[in-house]
């Protein structure tokens, strides 16, 4: 449950940063490095609680032809709960930045 009120902290605080961002026209680049899963799937589906936005990207990364192998040739597991910078680097390759 610890883990659920965290991810929602971070898609809140997120939401909050993007709005402010947004208002003044400030943008920020989006940096390849080490995310937790849920972490970066709320940054490709913001407007979703975690455990959904979660499903929909595994959903997004399974449906891309290839992306699944090449992240398993990484060591990414079923059960792994955050992504390297490698890991990261292929999954923007092939579906752009969040």
């Amino acid at each position: 449950m610890a883990v659920y009120r965290d991810l929602f902290c971070k898609f809140m605080l997120y939401n909050i940063k993007t709005k402010a961002m947004k208002s003044t026209g400030i943008t920020e680049e989006f940096r390849i490095r080490s995310y937790g899963k849920g972490e970066l799937a709320l940054m490709y589906f913001p407007g979703k609680m975690p455990k959904v936005a979660g499903k929909s990207f595994k959903k997004f990364v399974d449906e891309h032809p290839g992306l699944r192998d090449r992240l398993a040739k990484t060591g990414l597991k079923p059960l792994s709960r955050t992504y390297t910078p490698a890991q990261v680097r292929l999954i923007v390759e092939a579906l752009g930045e969040p």
